[in-house]
C-alpha cells in the first residue's frame, strides 16, 4: 500500500500544526485544513485514505463534514474531539466514524487507531465496489431478461434461441451481451413512446 494519505482538520491552527507534524514524523502524508470549506478544496484537488476531524469546527461540525466527504470523495472519517459528550460520540457513529478518539493525543499514541481506520476505511471501500458491482450484474441481467423476451416474441423463438440469438449479434458486434441487450430494450422503449 502506499504511504497513507490523511486530510487533518481542525480550527485550533497550533493543535493542527503540532498534530500534522507528529504524523508527518510517523511515516504520513499530511494535508492540513483549518476549516470545514479548506478541507472541502483540499479533498477535491487531492485524493486521501483518510479525514481525521475535530468535531467541533465553524460553519460546519465535524460530522456534517465527514458527511459531505463521504458523499462527495467516497472519504471516511477518524473523530477527534476535546469532548466524549455521548450525543456526539452517537452522532458520529450514526455517520459512519472510523473511530472517535479524545484530545490531547499523542501522534505516537494516534497511530494505531489511525493504522485501524486505515483498514476499516479499505474494507468499507470494497464492500462498495462490490455492491456497485451486483447492482451492474443485476441491471445487466435485468436487460437480458428483457431482451429475450422481446427476441422471443418478435421473432417466435424459444429462450434459449433468443439467447443464442442475443449473443452473437453482440459477438458480430464485439460487443458486450449487456450493452446489446440494453440497446434492444431501449430500441423498444422508444418505439413505444413514439
Amino acid at each position: 500500500m502506499p504511504t497513507p494519505r490523511l486530510l487533518l482538520v481542525d480550527d485550533d491552527r497550533l493543535a493542527l500544526a503540532t498534530l500534522a507534524e507528529g504524523l508527518r514524523m510517523a511515516g504520513y502524508l499530511v494535508a492540513a485544513a483549518d476549516s470545514a470549506e479548506q478541507a472541502l478544496t483540499r479533498a477535491a484537488e487531492q485524493a486521501f485514505h483518510i479525514a481525521i476531524l475535530d468535531v467541533r469546527i465553524p460553519t460546519l461540525s465535524g460530522v456534517e463534514l465527514a458527511h459531505l466527504l463521504e458523499r462527495r470523495h467516497g472519504l471516511r472519517s477518524l473523530f477527534l474531539s476535546a469532548y466524549d459528550e455521548p450525543d456526539e460520540v452517537a452522532e458520529a457513529v450514526r455517520e459512519g466514524a472510523l473511530g472517535y478518539l479524545v484530545k490531547p493525543v499523542d501522534p505516537a499514541r494516534l497511530r494505531p487507531a489511525i493504522e485501524t481506520a486505515l483498514a476499516r476505511a479499505r474494507d468499507l471501500g470494497g464492500l462498495v465496489a462490490a455492491k456497485q458491482q451486483l447492482e451492474r450484474a443485476l441491471e445487466d441481467s435485468r436487460c437480458t431478461s428483457m431482451a429475450i423476451g422481446i427476441v422471443m416474441a418478435r421473432q417466435s423463438l424459444s429462450e434459449q434461441a433468443a439467447f443464442d440469438a442475443l449473443r452473437d449479434a453482440a459477438r458480430r458486434q464485439r460487443r458486450k451481451l449487456g450493452d446489446h441487450c440494453a440497446d434492444v430494450v431501449a430500441e423498444l422503449e422508444q418505439a413505444n413512446h413514439d
